[in-house]
């Protein structure tokens, strides 16, 4: 019993290294690292918010609209007497969860094609990629103005739209690692005991691309806030009252010089965001980079 608990730690001890050797090299990084720290920040204040601060964002009274910040409304009132800050905690939850689940579904649509692409090649290559460089020659964004056009928005109909039109980039990744791996030594090992293709893809040849995943999953949440943010300042994404920073941003507009604030707070949030996604992404990719790991 004893032997058996010595060999498992030893068997964890290189994983717990390297996973300790990349968090350290992270760490390094004060863009990357600071933009963590934000992150974290404000997911915690998008989902412990209400409790923090029990103002509710959909109350009006426009007898107090557009006032300046006051120790009841921390950072003032907005055109209809809603508080702002309880607005930009509601509207992080929405621009949060939207980016979230739109990568989700680009990276479980980019992963299952390019998967199937990297390890089969052949026809399956061939078909997989084409689509690929099919969907990645349409411009992206009118696109999916068009689709929101025709369907309508609404929470469910941005995320889906923009997770379906950004998973190229994801699977053109995968499809290449699957490539890289597919001929290596343990998955000829894996076919030579009898391992099914689905085994293989799933427990051999899949945690060899979670680092390039992550990396890229880290930049696409960035472009779906930014993407959201747009659609709902074009009027064809998050419909009001559901508060957004890019609806915020829409209804700050007509107030621009009599009220700037309005669109300052939900526009330097967007910016905050998006570029602590892009640090992030940075430095987990040079923190993930196989050439540093013995740095």
């Amino acid at each position: 019993m004893r032997e058996a608990l010595i060999d498992q730690a030893l068997e964890r001890a290189p994983a717990a290294a390297a996973r300790w050797g990349v968090w350290h090299r992270l760490t390094r990084s004060t863009p990357a690292l600071l933009s963590l720290i934000f992150l974290v920040a404000i997911h915690a204040l998008a989902l412990l918010g209400p409790l923090v601060l029990p103002l509710d964002p959909y109350s009006t009274d426009p007898s107090a609209g557009l006032r300046p910040p006051t120790a009841a409304h921390l950072l003032g009132t907005d055109e209809l007497g809603r508080d702002v800050l309880a607005r930009l905690i509601s509207g992080a939850r929405v621009s949060l969860l939207v980016g979230a689940v739109a990568m989700g579904i680009a990276v479980v649509t980019g992963s299952a094609l390019g998967a199937a692409a990297g390890y089969f090649g052949r026809s399956v290559d061939v078909w997989v990629m084409r689509v690929t460089d099919a969907m990645m020659a349409l411009p992206t964004f009118f696109l999916i103005l068009a689709v929101l056009a025709v369907f309508g928005g609404g929470p469910v109909a941005v995320m889906s739209v923009i997770g379906l039109t950004s998973w190229m980039q994801v699977a053109r990744i995968v499809r290449g690692d699957f490539l890289r791996w597919r001929v290596s030594e343990f998955v000829e090992a894996a076919h030579a005991v009898g391992a099914s293709h689905a085994r293989i893809m799933w427990r051999h040849l899949l945690p060899q691309v979670v680092p390039s995943i992550i990396v890229t999953a880290t930049f696409g949440v960035a472009f779906a806030i930014l993407t959201e943010s747009a659609l709902s300042y074009l009027g064809l994404g998050i419909q009001a009252p559901t508060p957004s920073w890019g609806n915020m941003l829409q209804n700050a507009q007509q107030y621009l010089w009599s009220a700037p604030f309005l669109a300052v707070y939900p526009g330097v949030m967007i910016l905050l965001t998006v570029l602590s996604y892009n640090f992030l992404g940075d430095g987990l990719r040079d923190a993930l980079d196989p050439s540093l790991r013995n740095v």
